[in-house]
């Protein structure tokens, strides 16, 4: 395995990592700094754009252009440009902050909250928009994170960090509605699951906060089948790229050897097979 540190700006929270294939693009966040950053992966260009409050994660919506989820707002960002601009707002609490987010395959916005800047127990909620309509998914959350869909679109996987464990809800995509079925995933060790993504072959990959690691899940059994270490303590999410390798995020910690907390790591898994 290759694991290889590719942006450290001192960040306290980086997180949301998205990878555009169609242009060879990543997209990530720093939470508490309200920075979303672009990176050309092929030019290894690097651009940052700074919001007026915390953002937690970013859609796609074309060339160099995401949908930032910040506290103040959705916000259309242009890189091209280095502009930004308001586009609209769910209405929620002011004791909350947008976190982990998706898109279903019809292209709904889907994105939990989570108590800012005091977490509470229960205070958050999964929220889906589409074409200007905004309605709760899922309630009484902590921590949302790690939203995955499955089996075209008919499975939505979900995290909420502190109950440890991964559930399973049966989705309606003509209706966009959630309904719960199952948790399939628990952790036992002292790591809670934090943000989280699914491979080609339908694995779940979850990034594990406060254990160093993103770990490799069987959805259909609940058991774990690969692991892949980091220099890192709190691990806050991860995504493949095109070539089925990771990019992970990371998280600062109290930990006086953990230096890199807040980078962004590149993991080169075919090495690791092969090796």
């Amino acid at each position: 395995m290759d694991c290889t540190l590719i942006f450290y700006n001192d960040s306290e929270l980086l997180e949301g990592p998205v990878y555009d294939p169609s242009y060879n693009y990543l997209y990530f966040v720093s939470i508490l700094d309200g920075m979303v950053h672009f990176m050309d992966l092929s030019t290894k260009e690097l651009c940052s754009i700074k919001l007026a409050s915390p953002v937690g994660c970013v859609f796609i919506l074309g060339k160099k252009k995401v949908l930032a989820a910040s506290k103040a707002g959705f916000y259309e960002i242009d890189f091209e440009a280095q502009k930004s601009k308001f586009v609209f707002q769910f209405k929620i609490s002011d004791l909350v902050r947008y976190n982990d987010g998706t898109t279903d395959p019809v292209g709904r916005y889907i994105v939990g909250t989570m108590g800012y800047p005091e977490v509470k127990d229960n205070l958050g909620k999964v929220y889906s928009y589409h074409k200007g309509h905004c309605k709760i998914l899922i309630e009484n959350t902590t921590i949302s994170n790690g939203l995955v869909f499955a089996e075209g679109g008919t499975i939505l996987y979900f995290i909420d960090t502190p109950t440890k464990k991964v559930a399973k809800y049966n989705y309606d995509l003509a209706k966009g509605s959630a309904v719960f079925d199952d948790y399939i995933i628990t952790f036992n060790e002292a790591s809670s699951p934090d943000g989280m993504c699914m491979d080609d072959e339908g694995m779940l990959w979850i990034a594990e906060w406060g254990g160093g690691r993103v770990s490799k899940w069987n959805p259909k059994n609940g058991k774990m089948v690969d692991r892949v270490k980091l220099p890192c303590k709190n691990v806050s999410s991860c995504c493949l790229d095109a070539s089925g390798n990771l990019f992970v995020t990371t998280a600062k910690s109290d930990g006086p050897d953990d230096i890199f907390g807040g980078g962004l790591f590149y993991v080169n898994l075919k090495k690791k097979r092969n090796g």
